[in-house]
């Protein structure tokens, strides 16, 4: 068996290691060295990928508290990210209603208003605007907010728990520790007034689900909010700067989208296809048995990491890869995961970045970088890619 040593370098912009396709056309399943832990499987085959995020062979649960092979510094926090069914069901239940068609259409009427208050703030205080301050990281933290019932005057302290949560490497172990207890007392206070005045926000139907059918743990009921809060926001703010920037990148695409509205929503699939989000593989799975996986044995115990951007990038199964078309026919991304754990939000983040993209350059057709689109600074030392600043006129 051939170790690659520690393939996971710092996540470059917008770009895929080609590494990873590399490992993914010679070895859709490697045996790597990890930057924590030691040594493991790293999935990059779109199908061994799918395999590993569908079959309950591979747990997320029993990486919960050891020291397996991983990518982050800090260990795995029992929640629903990390729970196999039937646990992982019973929650996702819960809240599967604030996510059914009916309710994202309504959530996109409260999300058309925040973008439109946004780009009416931009347009009066003139160029050059930033649009992540004034724009792609307000839309999500309000919409969630707003799902869970976080008051708005306490909106920038969660922000800044939140920041420290995803910084794996911009904070040490005993940081992000202190940020994620700092969160569970917040929500741990949400439930406690909750309890004394009865809401129909989610928080305050989940509380409702722990009082009378006893279905959540009290550790329960504050890791799912905190968790709900982070995930709620993060994936989507970071999602739209960098889907700006892409269409800024790519100007004829950009244009493409401007003259045809019809294109907005395979727009943003083929968009979350191509964007590698995530700026380190994460998420471990343990094999509980012997699976033959891509022409491999992972074996019982052993940790196996997966990387969605590379199998998003798979040949056997898009043409043309790494190419951005708006017009591709059939999109089987798996940028919002697969199986059990597929992104309960994905409605919701979807419908975001439909609202936000399309209004923002039908409101400003002319739209533009005010600096070299290579220039733009990144986020650095960060869970997940994103632009620092996204400065333009029109």
């Amino acid at each position: 068996m051939t170790t690659t040593s520690d393939p996971f370098s710092e996540a470059d912009r917008l770009r895929l290691d080609p590494t990873y396709l590399r490992l993914q056309e010679t070895e859709p399943v490697s045996w790597v060295r990890m930057p924590f832990g030691g040594e493991g499987w790293l999935a990059t085959g779109y199908q061994e990928v799918r395999t590993v995020l569908a079959d309950p062979r591979f747990s997320r649960w029993a990486t919960v508290g050891n020291d397996v092979p991983r990518t982050s510094p800090v260990l795995e926090n029992p929640n629903i990210l990390s729970m196999d069914p039937p646990e992982h069901g019973r929650l996702r239940k819960l809240v599967a209603k604030a996510f059914t068609a009916r309710r994202i259409e309504q959530l996109g009427v409260r999300a058309q208003e925040v973008v439109d208050a946004a780009l009416d703030r931009i347009e009066a205080q003139g160029a050059p605007a930033d649009l992540v301050p004034l724009l792609t990281t307000p839309l999500p933290i309000t919409i969630i907010c707003d799902l869970l019932g976080v008051p708005r005057r306490e909106r920038g302290e969660f922000q800044a728990w939140s920041d420290v949560l995803l910084g794996f490497g911009a904070f040490g172990a005993e940081e992000i520790g202190a940020a994620f207890a700092g969160l569970q007392e917040y929500i741990a206070g949400m439930v406690a007034q909750r309890r004394r005045t009865p809401s129909d926000d989610m928080l305050g139907v989940l509380v409702q689900a722990h009082d009378d059918g006893d279905r959540l743990s009290e550790e329960e009921l504050v890791v799912f909010g905190v968790t709900l809060l982070v995930a709620g926001h993060e994936t989507t703010a970071n999602l739209l700067g960098n889907a700006i920037c892409t269409l800024f990148e790519h100007p004829t695409l950009l244009r493409s989208l401007v003259d045809d509205s019809d294109l907005l929503r395979p727009a943003v699939e083929e968009l979350a296809r191509v964007i590698p989000l995530a700026a380190m593989v994460a998420l471990p799975r343990v094999v509980l048995e012997d699976v033959e996986l891509g022409g491999v044995t992972a074996r019982a115990g052993q940790t196996v990491l997966v990387s969605m951007a590379a199998a998003n990038r798979d040949p056997s199964v898009f043409d043309a890869p790494g190419e951005i078309d708006f017009r591709r026919g059939s999109n089987p991304h798996l940028a919002f995961g697969h199986g059990v754990h597929h992104c309960l939000g994905a409605p919701l983040a979807r419908m975001e970045l439909q609202v936000a993209i399309g209004t923002l350059f039908r409101r400003f057709p002319t739209l533009e970088l005010t600096v070299p689109v290579e220039d733009v600074e990144f986020k650095r030392g960060r869970l997940v890619r994103s632009p620092l600043a996204l400065p333009v006129k029109w």
